[in-house]
């Protein structure tokens, strides 16, 4: 298998009844020759369909095939660089003549999953020397086909052989799941997320939206009161006045619109979490009567109150959520079975009426007759963990649908003692314990085979993996979720879609999409002819306000300082430098050359403003990033001795009044630090954080940060001096 994998890596993809790419898709050849994009012009809409929408997927605000078609024409000019492609209908008789892409529908019943089910997402792909047709079993089938096209032109520089592909997802949920909770992320950083996943076809993104950190049984009741607990919706509807106290790391509801309909547009559904009855620490902090007392986050279910306020959050937010399915939680919960249960019942019953929707719950209490009630079976179950159920024999066998979210592939961000802070992507490859073999959502334990249903058992309803936030929002910064992503998404997705790529096939082809991937930059490239990308200095004559990129990348920005006879410009905390790049991820060495002759903000004066983090002095060379101050590790000569934030070592310091080259360097795992200047300079000096460990002893771990470069100093910087270059490098 190998060997044959191998070979068809290195000879046309089609030889092997196959296009190689993420997922793989089934296709026969037709001829030896292949469809060109180079000389498309047009991509045409059948006019039947154009302004149509379809409720068979998991939203309910499906896009048009129109609104795909307008998404890979953007798609697909960002690729090829072809400006020329235009979106035309059908009904338009010129476009006949032209060379083009054609999107249409055909019967749905054409196309079945591995379960034998009819789904709406297959679509057929006919390629010939006319031209290229998808038609899909609806409109999000057409959309998938898209992505066939957009990685077969990436994979074979523009061209698509000939023949046709009649392809189908394996399984309905395919995704990923966010700890939004215990770690806030912003709207855009979702929305690219979205995008990313749906390049490899995952269609569901499940956003936890309330959490708590771990509750230690030594706390007193203060302390649980105290403990960080968000939940991450805001409204100023009075009936949940108080829930959230914390609106600058919330989702409004436009926000919280805005991320569905963007993901919706790539065909991926937002399904919504709110926590409880356990981890519901957010509800127990604004209502504290409907606590456990024997551990605040867990609800007090027996309370009177505490069911009814339970269906208060669930009434004031189902408006917003443009899902099918919602969850509700309901893992972890150690009191009373019989009250769990009626809570679950109780609550599924209450979206059903209020909003038609389907209610999905964390497994957590099995069924067994000897319970006087149990779990209704039209609640769907998400497996996590064995300890916790077996999927196949307590719930499939009982006739449950189950959601496949076994903690082979968790990931906690930053640290864990049980589980790997990126998704082990080469299970996918070997999970199957029959053979060793490939690993696909109806596998749930990947160590023995009795515990696993057939792949065609119709109650598999697909796949998610979780990504936790165990140690909170300062144990890592956004783009940490990514990278521990990265290739866990395309390895995951080609099995969640039921294909067959190879483990020795899967890097070199993801090599290639990798860099493409249209919708998203989540690496935060930037282009450049050389390795230097930004080069900026002050020393041409006159007052101008244009500031020249000597790199040659024409990233030329603009100031509204003034230039001085040194060949700096005259930072006076009003006045800034513009920088046209907004940030940069890894890997970077920055170097910005400065004097500050004055500091009016010895805690919060800021260097440099960025799109992702601001360079600061708090008076330690500081980095902040998604609400949090991230220091550099040891005391240097320079540094002021003291404690800061909660323990949190004394730090590295810039002197005042020195012309001093700042340099900060990232790497693969951190971002470090060095300050330069006549007579002195500190060492390399790594940004680190300092994570809690259940509630009770310390452990620091390294941060790495993007560059900001949306501008330095400005108002609000509180620093005055001089800026007398700027330099950017692509290596650290």
């Amino acid at each position: 298998m190998i060997l044959w994998s191998l070979w068809c890596l290195a000879v046309a993809e089609a030889v092997c009844g196959r296009l190689l790419g993420i997922p793989t898709v089934p296709f026969n050849t037709s001829g030896s020759g292949s469809y060109s994009l180079s000389g498309v012009v047009n991509m045409v809409v059948d006019g039947k369909y154009a302004a149509t929408t379809d409720t068979r997927g998991s939203t309910l605000i499906p896009p048009t095939l129109g609104d795909f078609a307008k998404t890979f024409v953007e798609d697909l000019k960002a690729i090829t660089q072809q400006e020329q492609l235009s979106l035309v209908n059908s009904n338009d008789g010129s476009a006949a003549a032209e060379p083009s892409i054609r999107l249409t529908l055909g019967n749905a019943a054409d196309y079945l999953d591995a379960a034998g089910r009819e789904t709406s997402e297959g679509y057929t792909l006919d390629v010939s020397s006319s031209g290229i047709n998808i038609t899909g079993a609806s409109r999000l089938g057409v959309w998938w086909g898209t992505r066939t096209v957009l990685q077969q032109v990436i994979l074979n520089n523009g061209s698509i052989p000939y023949g046709t592909a009649k392809d189908s997802p394996g399984w309905p949920t395919r995704g990923m799941m966010l700890d939004v909770g215990r770690h806030y992320y912003p709207p855009d950083f979702i929305i690219e997320m979205c995008a990313y996943m749906s390049f490899f076809k995952q269609n569901t993104f499940h956003l936890h939206l309330s959490d708590n950190l771990y509750n230690n049984p030594r706390y007193s009741r203060q302390q649980s009161l105290s403990l960080y607990a968000r939940f991450r919706l805001w409204t100023d509807a009075a009936d949940v006045a108080g829930l959230n106290k914390y609106k600058n790391e919330s989702f409004t509801r436009e926000e919280f619109e805005r991320i569905q309909t963007s993901c919706a547009a790539r065909g991926v559904t937002i399904l919504p979490e709110i926590e409880a009855p356990g981890h519901a620490l957010p509800i127990v902090q604004w209502k504290p009567e409907l606590g456990l007392s024997t551990d605040l986050s867990l609800l007090n279910i027996s309370h009177p109150q505490t069911i009814s306020t339970v269906k208060t959050i669930w009434k004031t937010f189902l408006p917003w959520f443009h899902s099918k399915v919602v969850h509700i939680g309901a893992d972890e919960y150690t009191a009373s079975v019989t009250d769990y249960n009626r809570f679950v019942n109780e609550l599924a019953s209450f979206i059903t009426s209020e909003s038609s929707k389907m209610t999905r719950i964390w497994g957590t209490f099995p069924p067994k007759p000897s319970y006087p009630n149990n779990i209704s079976k039209n609640v769907t179950i998400q497996h996590w963990a064995f300890f916790e159920d077996n999927p196949y024999n307590d719930y499939i066998k009982n006739n449950y649908s189950v959601l496949n979210s076994d903690d082979t592939f968790y990931v906690v961000n930053k640290y864990s003692a049980s589980y790997p802070q990126s998704l082990p992507y080469n299970k996918t490859f070997t999970g199957n314990p029959a053979n060793n073999g490939l690993w696909y959502p109806h596998i749930f334990d990947t160590k023995n085979a009795g515990n696993n249903p057939p792949r065609d058992n119709p109650l598999v309803l697909g796949s998610i993996a979780p990504l936790w936030n165990d140690y909170g929002p300062n144990a890592s910064v956004y783009s940490d979720a990514y990278y521990a992503w990265k290739f866990g998404i395309p390895a995951m997705s080609d099995k969640q879609w039921g294909a067959d790529l190879g483990i020795n096939e899967f890097m070199p082809l993801f090599d290639k999409l990798h860099p493409k991937i249209p919708g998203q930059n989540l690496e935060r490239r930037v282009a450049s002819k050389g390795e230097f990308i930004l080069q900026y200095t002050f020393d041409q004559p006159g007052n101008s306000t244009a500031v020249k990129d000597l790199s040659g990348n024409g990233y030329d920005g603009n100031t509204t300082c003034a230039r001085t006879a040194s060949g700096s410009l005259a930072m006076d905390g009003k006045c800034a430098l513009f920088i046209p790049l907004g940030s940069k991820g890894k890997t970077y060495t920055m170097t910005l050359t400065l004097t500050i002759s004055n500091v009016s903000d010895p805690t919060n004066a800021t260097l440099m403003f960025g799109r992702d983090s601001n360079l600061l002095l708090t008076p330690a060379i500081t980095l902040l990033s998604g609400g949090t101050y991230y220091r550099t590790e040891q005391s240097l000569p320079l540094a002021a001795q003291g404690q800061v934030d909660g323990g949190m070592a004394s730090k590295m310091e810039i002197p005042i009044g020195e012309k001093v080259q700042l340099l900060m360097y990232a790497r693969y795992d951190r971002t470090q630090v060095q300050p330069m200047w006549d007579g002195g300079q500190g060492g390399q000096e790594p940004f680190y954080t300092v994570l809690g460990i259940n509630g009770e002893s310390t452990r620091t771990a390294y941060i790495d940060v993007e560059a900001p470069l949306e501008r330095v100093g400005g108002p609000g910087s509180g620093w005055a001096g001089e800026v007398y270059g700027l330099d950017l490098l692509d290596h650290a």
